[in-house]
């Protein structure tokens, strides 16, 4: 553990040093408020780097999450440390989970996972950044390789992904939002972040002593069955999301989409939730263009 530890530290150092010599600015800490991304944050406050720290608010976050955030929050700005909570915006204007989902007309789902990409996943341009991401999240995470960027003098080798999708690398560059992304406990094992959170007495998200396993958006179509526990615990957002739907439906009547058999919003909600209620409804226009 103390090597994998050792090894992560020593990532971020460099991830420090690249940030300054190419940014002329600290290294950018993702945080999200789950398990993986306090180790980071752990393991910043050890390595003695200069750092910040960015939350992307998602707007569809457990309460629990948002109150852990910001007491943690709190906490690293009483150490002098800069915390950043970013708004979230879809075309220059003010968005929510709820106002995203009639705007791009169709729910969201594995396949269609434009929530990621504009509540999340839109932070760090023009920087270098380090995440929580890990490999053991995903089969073809496991599976990836690496691509180096070979050159004479080491402090300028950079590893980058080839390919910028869930196949996550140690490092990647992202030309369209000039940005280097440091993963850097991406090849630790579930057992490790288990391991580490033990030992060093991590004071982490109180959901996951409620069972969760994951502590990202309620009602991410990414949980699984999960689903069904988040939604009992918090009934208004299952209510959000019927709205959300409600006028989804309006707004691709008005374009002049089809609704198939949806006639309202907790119809297309049982669809997403894969409650089986509607036969032969097993697809939406549009989901398949992401």
């Amino acid at each position: 553990m103390k090597d994998l530890e050792k090894m992560s530290i020593e990532r971020l150092q460099e991830g420090a040093q690249i940030s300054r010599y190419y940014y002329n600015k600290p290294l950018l800490l993702c945080y999200s408020g789950g398990k993986d991304s306090e180790i980071i944050l752990d393991l910043a406050l050890k390595s003695g780097i200069d750092f910040e720290v960015l939350h992307s608010h998602t707007t569809a976050d457990a309460p629990e999450t948002v109150y852990h955030i910001r007491r943690k929050f709190k906490e690293l700005e009483s150490k002098g440390i800069k915390c950043t909570t970013q708004m979230p915006t879809f075309k220059g204007k003010s968005v929510s989970m709820w106002s995203l989902i009639p705007a791009k007309k169709i729910p969201p789902t594995r396949l269609a996972r434009y929530c990621c990409a504009i509540l999340k996943e839109t932070a760090g341009h023009d920087r270098a950044i380090a995440t929580g991401v890990r490999r053991a999240e995903s089969t073809n995470r496991a599976k990836s390789g690496i691509i180096q960027t070979w050159s004479k003098d080491t402090s300028k080798r950079i590893i980058i992904n080839n390919d910028n999708d869930e196949k996550r690398k140690i490092v990647e560059h992202c030309q369209l939002q000039g940005k280097t992304v440091f993963n850097v406990i991406c090849d630790w094992s579930n057992d490790d972040v288990k391991d580490y959170i033990k030992e060093e007495h991590i004071n982490i998200n109180p959901l996951y002593k409620c069972g969760f396993h994951r502590v990202g958006c309620v009602g991410c179509p990414m949980a699984g069955k999960g689903r069904y526990k988040e939604f009992a615990l918090y009934p208004k957002y299952r209510n959000l999301y019927i709205r959300a739907f409600d006028r989804m439906l309006e707004v691709r009547k008005q374009a002049g989409l089809t609704t198939n058999t949806w006639q309202s919003g907790i119809d297309v909600y049982h669809w997403w939730m894969q409650d089986n209620v509607l036969p032969g409804q097993l697809t939406i226009d549009g989901e398949n263009d992401w």
